[in-house]
């Protein structure tokens, strides 16, 4: 959404001991979802479960999981760095080596994980590295951020069924990270439910066109 910082590489991630100090306390935020009115801190209510998604932009990003029956709650902030407690502009700065993502808890009785990746899969295109569409820097690197064994097996293998497709249709390879949720420290207020609350912003996310196979757990 942003340039370059002057005389930075923001594709190269950064190390622990090079990224910014941070603070102690957390920024502060919005305090309840622009839509749904649920608390934007609310714990996962029993039965249900959480997932953290990077896939560009967040702004695009958690506009198409909080469309998606049986999501309870969508928002966005930073995660997979070494900067506690990061603004924007230092996660713009490419200093802190945060992913822009979005927190999805959904009610697996109404969507399935498998439904979710197919989503995430088909809305952007994870064989980009460093970068989605025109937007540049390890902020909108691919990811999946998994709270379960079972999610992260399940993530797992929908990278390998997607790699597949995207190969014979002539993508290079997925650049997906998949690995155990970080740390995740919500982004200011105003990136709260963006594209609500200005419908005709800016959306940088694209997908491949190529279709996610359904039910994709084997």
């Amino acid at each position: 959404m942003f340039g370059f910082t002057l005389g930075t590489d923001k594709t190269r991630m950064i190390t622990p001991d090079a990224a910014l100090p941070g603070r102690a306390e957390p920024i502060p935020t919005a305090s309840t979802h622009a839509i749904s009115g649920r608390p934007l801190k609310s714990s996962v209510p029993e039965g249900m479960e959480e997932v953290i998604f990077g896939m560009g932009c967040f702004w695009g990003v958690e506009r198409i999981f909080w469309q998606i029956p049986g999501v309870w709650l969508t928002s966005v902030g930073y995660a997979g760095g070494f900067t506690p407690n990061p603004t924007y502009e230092e996660v713009c700065s490419g200093q802190t080596g945060h992913n822009e993502v979005v927190r999805v808890i959904f009610d697996p009785a109404q969507v399935s994980f498998d439904d979710l990746l197919r989503h995430f899969w088909e809305g952007h295109d994870p064989t980009q590295g460093m970068r989605q569409g025109n937007d540049r820097g390890t902020q909108y690197r691919s990811g999946i951020y998994t709270t379960s064994p079972a999610q992260q097996d399940a993530a797992e293998a929908s990278r390998q069924l997607y790699a597949d497709r995207l190969v014979s249709s002539g993508y290079g390879a997925i650049t997906t990270e998949i690995v155990a949720a970080p740390e995740y420290y919500l982004a200011e207020d105003y990136h709260q439910q963006y594209l609500h609350k200005n419908p005709q912003g800016y959306c940088g996310i694209g997908g491949t066109g190529v279709t996610c196979p359904v039910g994709l757990r084997t």
